[in-house]
Formats: structure tokens, sequence, C-alpha cells
């Protein structure tokens, strides 16, 4: 039912990553190849293309979902639906900036200071044109560039319009940024057409649903424990949650007076090791750590 088009090159392994996760793995018909399988009957058809060519095609289309950067969307002024934020980059689960930059050695600090006729060097024009005017700089020179745009400055332009994640790239090449003109993440985007289809749309919710859930677990973790009935209230005053922790009353035998009950919920990996000291403190006892692949909202 469904055509995709997943993004080569940067988002490329975190893309295969996530489907992978998300129990919608990809496969290659060869490492150079550009045609893929998706093994759900939703998918009739999945293809690999560079992200700033995926708006577009998605816009007229030529297939019903994507993948993207929303600074592509914004580049190509496609006209799409934008269905969720999957929230991850090249490097981890964080936005990125399209930044303006300039050698260290430019005695420039601030982009009032610009002056005309400077040369830019950037892979995305349109957005720094659209820049340059809301700054009131409009009159300067816009090259395009199809990488290592940091290395073309100041040789070849006086500053340059780039993406970054941590900006270290920037610095090891003696670059300073001055503003940050975007902040940016990965999109999965549908065809307006296919998405008022109600057949189509709700086979991109289904499958979004579980790129998304797949997202909401990264991390967090399940963690179950039990507890006696005196150390409820303080426990359940203490720990975190989605929404509010499962109890649910133990097995009693005949010589146990004392009623115990298990409480589980979901949490933040990173607060493991705070929380379980702490709930063991309070009175829980046999504490369990569960793995979740997935948390559908």
């Amino acid at each position: 039912m469904l055509k995709i088009v997943v993004p080569k090159g940067s988002l490329e392994e975190s893309t295969f990553k996530l489907f992978e996760q998300a129990d919608l793995p990809i496969k290659r018909s060869s490492n150079r190849g550009y045609k893929l399988q998706i093994n759900d009957p939703r998918v009739t058809e999945a293809m690999m293309l560079r992200p700033q060519e995926i708006p577009k095609y998605i816009e007229e289309g030529e297939f019903d979902i994507g993948i993207t950067g929303y600074d592509w969307i914004i580049e190509t002024e496609a006209i799409v639906k934008e269905v969720a934020d999957l929230q991850f980059s090249k490097q981890g689960w964080r936005k990125v900036k399209i930044i303006l930059a300039t050698d260290n050695n430019n005695p420039i600090n601030n982009v009032s200071e610009i002056k005309a006729n400077s040369r830019i060097v950037t892979e995305y024009p349109r957005l720094t044109r659209r820049y340059f005017k809301r700054i009131n700089k409009g009159k300067v020179s816009i090259r395009d560039s199809c990488g290592a745009t940091e290395a073309k400055v100041p040789r070849l332009a006086d500053y340059l319009v780039d993406v970054t994640e941590t900006g270290e790239t920037l610095r090891q090449n003696n670059k300073k940024i001055l503003d940050v003109i975007l902040e940016s993440s990965t999109k999965l985007i549908a065809n307006i057409e296919s998405w008022n289809n109600p057949l189509k749309k709700q086979a991109i919710k289904e499958l979004c649903s579980l790129l998304v859930g797949t997202i909401m677990a990264n991390d967090k973790t399940l963690i179950k424990m039990n507890i006696a009935e005196k150390n409820i209230q303080k426990i359940v005053k203490y720990i975190p949650s989605l929404r509010a922790p499962t109890i649910s009353s133990l097995f009693l035998n005949n010589d146990n007076s004392e009623r115990w009950f298990m409480l589980e919920t979901v949490v933040q990996k990173s607060d493991l090791n705070i929380i379980i000291p702490k709930v063991k403190a309070l009175g829980a006892i046999d504490i369990l750590e569960i793995n979740i692949s997935k948390i559908i909202p």
C-alpha cells in the first residue's frame, strides 16, 4: 500500500537501526543498492535517496512517506505533511543546527558587522538567502557547496552556512560560529494526498506508532519490585513513572500474615543508579530491571 523512501548518507545508519529496532528491518539487494525491501504487508516499495531530494519527491507523490531532515523541508520549500519528529541524527538522539560560521582569523564576531558582497558558501542557498534578507544583509554572494563546506573558508568564501551536531568539525577546521539559523531534527513526512486517503493514512499511523514507540523506549526501562503493604505509600511517593505505577497483590501463604505487593513502572535508564538504592532503602526487595523495545502511546 505504501511507497517509502529513506535517507542515504549521514542519516542512513541511524534510520536502518531505528527500523530494525521497530521490527521493520530494511534489506538491501547489495551494499551499493538503492532499492530496498521491508517485509511488511503495508509496504509495497522502498527506496533510498539523498535526504535533500526526499521532500520534493514526497510532495510530487512519487512516494507516500519518507524520512528526511527538517532543514531540507525548509530548504526545498516542499509542501508535505509532517507526521512525526523522530528526534535522531547522525550521532544520536539530538537535534542538529544550521549555523553561520567563519574562520577564526576573521575579525568579525557579530552578524551585524558582515559587509555587503561577502561571499557565502553553503548547501542551503534558499535558506541562506532568506536568512540574510531577514537580518538586512541581502547583498551577499551565495555559492553552492557539495560537501566539505568548512574547507572552503577563507580560500573560496568569507562565511559558510552548514549543519553541525556537536561543532567539533568546525573547531578542528579553525572556524567559529556567529549565529544559529535553524534547529533541525529528523522528520517522518507524508504526501498530502496519501495522508488524506483513509486507508493509507491508517497504514502511515500504524508504521509511525512503531517508530515513535521505539524511540520512546530508547532511554527507558521497566523495573519491578516486591514491597510490603506498609511501604507502599512512601515508595509510590518517591518513584517516577510515565503515568502511575502498577501495583498488584501477591499470593499470600497461610502462614504469612503480612500483605505483599508487586510494583512495576517505567523509568529513565539514566536514573536507575539513583532509584534502585533508594527504593531498596525504602523497603523494596526482589528488584528487576527489564529492557523495553517499544512504548506505544
